[in-house]
């Protein structure tokens, strides 16, 4: 398995000593007695892990075909693509990945947290033969307890995507992300179909700010990609909704695909409609709306309302609304009674043969951690897809299903793809898109958790997401924490990086930082205090309960094996050796892991 470096030096001398003594993925600890001979709340038939941490297979679980479809044709479909790959490629895929493992890439996936310690057991001791499908529709709403979380998850992932993570934290910004996300939030607890998504991201027009006269948060999509004559709008629009990547195309043709200068401000003809009103100003908060009006064109006539660009000779073209596939608008006027531009934009995106393939390609690097494409944003001849008959009939199969997400979403996580080990083999090793090599989904790829992933796993690990006031103070603490990873860039696209990758900064935080702090707490009422002084439970289960809170497995031998050495360090105090072995777990390569 690839690691990634620890992040690891422990909180006291004690520990530094048992962790530089060994040499297990995670830094090895656990308890005094072998964890098989204990259970926890819930886990009385949770199978036990071999010394690699891998569950044994229980002997009265069913037994189940490689690639179950639990009867749905597109899953069916999604087997039967990859599979064949797999045969014109020689490749033999990994083993399934143990139900722990599986449970918890799906809650970091769907949820953008791990599972709690029952949610876990109770779906590892299910034996029914469809549980992996029941509990993908728990998690997708058919529970009422998940639709928040849900929504909450997909809503920080598509405000990510929208604006950046540093979207709506400039001085003066004209983006309001409080507003997004709440509209954002809406959709996806009502599971808006993604065609009609799409359409009011980009035909919105109203206030920014939520509270405010007229508001309507999708405009923040927008709102502060206008200026310069919507260069931002125009590129940022294709690149998410379209899977074309055409910003650098406004100065010359693409030197890789075939996208001329002449669609990018053909493309650019749809915002030029579009305006920023400014409504009011209080300190660093503006609030703004999104209006359109009449556009006279840059030669003063209106009822062709042209736009002008420099060509690299010198020369000066007009450019007027022409999508992608070289559809013209009927009409070239720039008076609105006439013609919308910017909601005629929004039709052609969703009625287009692009829409569909990049949402599908989009959400299959999510989950399987890389797109048919790398980057998952551009599609195109010149960067062909690793499964293109696939990707076709994927998007085929969600506009024919109404464009709906959660069933995208059902169709990849119920997969073979999905289900595998992390684990490769000796024959499908060399699958590693890492390299360069196109990605054949033979084995999950390990990937780290992203930096609000980790963030809502560590509030859950220590149960501190109780109480945590509301949707709002809650967003805007997290997003507190993660900017002190982004670091946003002055260019024409607001170019953004974090130092969230195993870098100084994210060392320094895991290890001391004051959320690492409260989670290995040990105050009155604190997860670590409950768990240390729960009677039913003795130092092996209590040691048991955290490994699978943190990592969704019981710990090794050789981690019980270290768990005895902090013991005999601590002099028996099981509650200070139980913060060693917490704070070890939490800063491990593998809680960070989605694997």
């Amino acid at each position: 398995m690839a690691q990634l470096p620890i992040l690891a030096a422990s909180p006291d001398s004690a520990a530094r000593r048992v962790q530089s003594a060994t040499a297990t993925t995670v830094p090895a600890v656990a308890a005094t007695v072998p964890a098989t001979a204990t259970t926890v709340p819930g886990d009385s038939v949770t199978p036990p892990v071999d010394e690699s941490g891998t569950e044994e297979p229980s002997k009265t679980a069913p037994k189940k075909a490689k690639g179950h479809t639990y009867g749905i044709p597109q899953v069916e479909l999604i087997n039967d693509q990859i599979r064949a790959a797999w045969t014109s490629r020689k490749l033999t895929p990994s083993q399934p990945a143990t139900d722990g493992e599986w449970c918890r890439r799906l809650f970091l996936d769907l949820l953008g947290r791990v599972p709690l310690v029952e949610e876990l057991n109770r779906f590892t001791s299910d034996r029914s033969p469809d549980k992996k499908l029941q509990l993908v529709n728990q998690l997708l709403g058919n529970d009422e307890q998940y639709i928040e979380q849900y929504a909450r998850n997909w809503t920080t992932l598509w405000t990510n995507i929208l604006i950046g993570r540093a979207g709506g934290g400039e001085q003066d910004r004209m983006t309001n992300r409080e507003g997004l996300q709440q509209s954002l939030r809406r959709a996806f607890q009502r599971n808006t179909s993604y065609d009609k998504l799409v359409v009011e991201l980009i035909s919105a027009t109203g206030v920014n700010r939520p509270g405010e006269r007229g508001f309507n948060g999708f405009v923040n999509f927008l709102s502060g990609k206008l200026d310069e004559n919507g260069i931002q709008a125009t590129a940022k629009t294709s690149q998410i909704f379209l899977g074309l990547q055409v910003q650098c195309t406004q100065c010359h043709n693409h030197p890789f695909n075939e996208w001329k200068q002449n669609q990018f401000w053909e493309l650019n003809a749809f915002f030029r409609q579009s305006r920023i009103r400014y409504v009011e100003r209080k300190r660093d908060m503006v609030t703004v709306e999104l209006v359109n009006q009449n556009f006279s064109g840059e030669d003063n006539r209106p009822d062709e309302a042209a736009l002008f660009y420099e060509l690299r000779n010198g020369k000066m073209e007009a450019a007027y609304p022409v999508f992608v596939d070289g559809a013209q608008l009927p009409n070239k006027s720039g008076y609105l009674e006439e013609v919308d531009r910017r909601k005629e934009l929004a039709k052609r995106v969703v009625a287009s043969e692009y829409m569909p393939k990049a949402i599908v390609n989009r959400m299959w690097g999510h989950f399987l951690g890389y797109g048919f494409t790398k980057p998952v944003d551009d599609i195109g001849p010149h960067n062909a897809p690793s499964h293109p008959e696939l990707l076709e009939k994927l998007a085929l199969e969600f506009r024919q299903n109404s464009c709906d997400l959660k069933d995208l979403i059902r169709w990849i996580v119920l997969s073979e793809p999905y289900s595998l080990s992390s684990r490769h083999s000796s024959n499908n090793k060399k699958d590693d898109p890492s390299l360069g090599e196109k990605p054949m989904f033979s084995h999950f790829y390990l990937r780290q958790m992203r930096a609000e992933e980790l963030y809502e796993s560590l509030l859950v690990a220590t149960a501190a997401h109780q109480g945590g006031g509301s949707y709002e103070e809650q967003e805007k603490v997290k997003h507190e924490w993660l900017n002190q990873f982004t670091i946003a860039f002055g260019t024409d696209e607001n170019d953004e990086t974090t130092t969230f990758n195993g870098t100084i900064p994210q060392t320094l935080m895991m290890m001391n930082g004051d959320l690492m702090k409260k989670a290995i707490g040990t105050d009155k009422g604190s997860f670590l205090e409950e768990v240390a002084n729960n009677s039913k439970l003795n130092n092996p289960a209590k040691i048991n309960y955290l490994f699978l809170a943190a990592m969704a497995r019981r710990p090794t031998a050789a981690e019980n094996t270290a768990a005895n050495q902090l013991m005999t360090l601590r002099g028996g105090n099981a509650t200070a050796a139980l913060q060693d072995v917490w704070w070890a777990v939490l800063n491990s390569n593998e809680f960070i892991l989605n694997h």
